[in-house]
């Protein structure tokens, strides 16, 4: 195959592996998550410190993203990250199943699973998202972006709907069966949807356009090179301080809309219905205007990411608002706006990866995307619990559940404010700055933490 770039189809074949990947997490991090909860009667914090070993587990994607830097392909490490995946997902299933006669033994092979799917993901989703990057036209990365992410939300929904009904009723046994055809059939679609993508054999580790020389180059040398980047380092900030302005309302809009308008547990599911709703919206917003599908192409995914931070902040601002008001009416309106924006921003933020994952020294694209990708994934466990514990504390300081979400949702405001301000700059960046391949003459040693690096 050569290497012109991916049409609509090929898209498509790449967004069936996020659907892949999509149905076998949902299914650990949400199924085993209720199961361990409610079937086995297990404190709820077990199943979050797995989650959350999950999360902690992405820090590694830099490094994933090396090994496919140097082996010079990334279909490799997208199925064997997929095979990681996939183990680990079935290795998870048992331990929980496992659980109901032998706790301890259950936990050990869980913990063991749920690395299994850290490392799986890391592995899968960096070096997809750099192919994606690498094969589609610049005109298309937004809509790209799009297809890939509703293609692994639909992953959660068939994976949610047919598990489900498969599941019941509920026994060990079966759970063990459900996850083993889950995990069966996330590894052979991906297989399908790589296979060929790159030129030569899918499964070799080498490519002859990388010489053997580039296989003992040293990662940290890689990664401070790519820190040493200034524009590298801006990104990581930005995504790091905007994924934590963006999951940080996750666990607290529910609880929010309970304390605040009185909405029942059944109104509140719904609300998140909405939200979630207004979160596709955004993204086919982004997928059709910043492409020009069938209409005139407006904004570039730069303007696009820092409107969608923008939109976001106002749009919490307003649920503030609404909270302090009491007008229930507002509520739904403005959690749909806020998904819309939410979307936007997302979709944009991948986009722009995608974008200028290739901008700076060559051969590292795998280390920057996994460096984006771990501040991603950190901020995403980390916004969580940011979240909570400071609704937790506006509400003993402040004595009113009412101000005290409202101080919170003001201050994701603020982190999104500040992380338009970052993605300009990034992005200016990005743009204006031409950084030379690296050579074998020229070899950058950088401290991480520092401006200065010595050629």
């Amino acid at each position: 195959m050569s290497n012109n770039p991916l049409g609509w189809i090929g898209i498509v074949r790449l967004g069936l592996v996020q659907t892949a990947l999509g149905s076998v997490v949902v299914l650990t991090t949400s199924t085993l998550n209720r199961i361990m909860v409610v079937e086995l009667a297990l404190p709820a914090l077990l199943p979050g410190v797995l989650v959350g070993l999950h999360y902690v587990l992405q820090v590694f994607r830099p490094r994933l993203g090396h090994g496919s830097d140097v082996g010079g392909r990334r279909t490799p490490w997208i199925i064997g990250g997929m095979a990681l995946l996939c183990t680990g997902g079935m290795t998870a299933a048992l331990g929980t199943a496992w659980m109901s006669s032998n706790l301890f033994a259950g936990c050990l092979l869980a913990i063991a699973g749920f690395a299994m799917i850290g490392i799986g993901v890391g592995a899968a989703g960096t070096s997809l998202l750099v192919l994606l990057a690498k094969r589609t036209d610049e005109r298309r990365r937004g809509a790209a972006a799009s297809i890939v992410w509703v293609m692994m939300i639909g992953g959660f929904i068939a994976t949610a709907v047919i598990a489900g009904h498969m599941l019941d009723p509920f026994s060990p046994a079966r759970l063990v069966w459900v996850a083993l055809a889950v995990s069966a059939a996330a590894f052979v679609l991906s297989l399908v949807a790589v296979w060929g993508i790159e030129p030569g054999n899918p499964l070799a580790a080498d490519s002859p356009a990388h010489p053997a020389s580039r296989r003992e180059e040293s990662f940290r040398g890689a990664l401070f090179e790519v820190w040493s980047e200034s524009q590298a380092r801006r990104f990581a900030v930005f995504v790091f301080l905007s994924m934590i302005a963006y999951s940080a309302q996750d666990l607290i809009l529910e609880p929010f809309a309970a304390l605040v308008f009185g909405l029942t547990p059944g109104q509140t599911t719904q609300l998140s219905g909405v939200q979630n709703g207004g979160v596709l919206t955004g993204m086919v917003i982004v997928a059709v205007f910043s492409s020009g599908i069938g209409i005139p192409r407006l904004g570039s995914l730069r303007s696009w990411t820092i409107g969608g931070c923008i939109a976001s902040a106002v749009a919490l601002c307003l649920l503030a608002a609404s909270g302090l008001a009491g007008e229930p009416w507002t509520l739904r309106p403005t959690v749909f706006a806020l998904g819309v924006a939410n979307g936007i921003y997302a979709i944009a933020a991948i986009g722009s990866m995608m974008s200028l994952v290739g901008k700076g020294r060559a051969n590292r694209e795998g280390v920057r995307m996994g460096l984006w990708g771990a501040a991603q994934a950190i901020a995403f466990g980390v916004g969580g619990l940011v979240g909570t514990f400071a609704s937790d504390l506006a509400r003993l300081v402040l004595g009113s559940a009412t101000t005290a979400y409202a101080v919170v949702f003001v201050g994701e405001a603020v982190l999104f404010v500040l992380s338009a301000f970052l993605a300009a700059r990034a992005a200016t960046a990005f743009s204006d700055t031409s950084l030379p391949a690296r050579t074998t003459e020229s070899v950058v040693f950088a401290d991480p933490f520092s401006k200065r690096t010595a050629t």
